[in-house]
């Protein structure tokens, strides 16, 4: 197996436990909600219910994107992985617009006209509150391992999820408390949480709109390419380096310089020297193209 296809697979890992725990979590939320009489505890189901279809298509994304280079794709397919990152915060968007729309729709037909939230509903919301946060820093821990974009998009839709579920339990806690006259405190919160899963889910669009654009690598990764590059027998300075994330690989490019005086069969030796040293590093470096420049 190639370290490509590890690092896929140990990020669908993630993923499989993602689907499963949230499958079980999305059932018990709507069934507590609707049982309950909380808005908010429904709507953090139906998000549940999202971040199954996001996980999986991630999943698939991830399977796809680490099919190698052929004659119509010669940078490879892993783009994939970042068009699914894409595809994860939009559905993290479209999870906030729910959830507001349906809060805003029980504050408008008055709220406080409906009975509490059920007790044993804050019980549950606690308990999801705990797994979720488990799950994300499980799930952040892997995407930040594979370098996937996507990995970590799914591991935001857990920590929208524990905060959405503290956001509901705050508010269920509150018309407990305070009676009829705060009921919709459970309404409010759910209405809070949106604005939580909207922030995270355009913060992931921009990031994986970035990665479609071929937006530069970091700075860090950039400067360790030409400190690399710098150490191998022959160049004596690097001019300019670019890379752009493909899914869970870098590809770049660079200029490096060597003695004016070497020939064109040495400069070429020099090219591939740079080139097998970088492949052969801990950046995940999918292909390096090398150009030689007379110092």
């Amino acid at each position: 197996m190639t370290r490509l296809a590890e690092r896929s697979a140990r990020g669908r890992q993630a993923l499989v436990v993602s689907v499963v725990v949230n499958c079980l979590l999305a059932f018990l939320k709507l069934g507590a909600g609707w049982l309950g009489n909380s808005s908010a505890l429904v709507a953090d189901g139906l998000e549940s219910s999202l971040d199954v279809l996001s996980a999986l298509m991630i999943w698939g994304a991830l399977k796809y994107s680490e099919r190698p280079p052929d004659s119509d794709h010669p940078y490879g397919h892993g783009k994939m992985e970042s068009l699914a990152g894409a595809g994860g915060a939009l559905l993290l968007l479209v999870a906030g617009i729910l959830v507001a729309a349906s809060s805003l729709g029980d504050i408008w037909m008055g709220g406080s006209n409906r009975p509490a939230p059920a007790p044993f509903t804050l019980a549950i919301l606690v308990l999801v509150v705990a797994v979720k946060e488990g799950l994300f820093r499980l799930s952040n821990r892997r995407g930040l391992e594979v370098k996937s974009r996507a990995v970590q998009s799914d591991a935001w839709h857990h920590r929208s999820d524990a905060l959405t579920s503290l956001a509901a339990a705050i508010g269920i806690t509150a018309s407990l408390i305070g009676g009829p006259a705060w009921v919709s405190a459970d309404d409010w919160a759910a209405l809070f949480s949106c604005s939580i899963i909207t922030f995270n889910g355009f913060h992931m669009l921009k990031a994986s709109l970035g990665e479609l654009l071929d937006e530069q690598a970091p700075t860090e990764v950039i400067e360790e390419i030409m400190d690399i590059a710098r150490t191998v027998e022959g160049v004596e300075n690097v001019e300019k380096c670019r890379a752009r994330k493909s899914g869970l690989s870098l590809i770049a490019d660079l200029h490096v310089r060597v003695p004016g005086n070497v020939t064109v069969t040495s400069g070429h030796l020099i090219a591939h020297r740079v080139k097998d040293t970088l492949l052969a590093g801990d950046l995940n470096l999918l292909d390096v193209t090398v150009h030689i420049e007379p110092a």
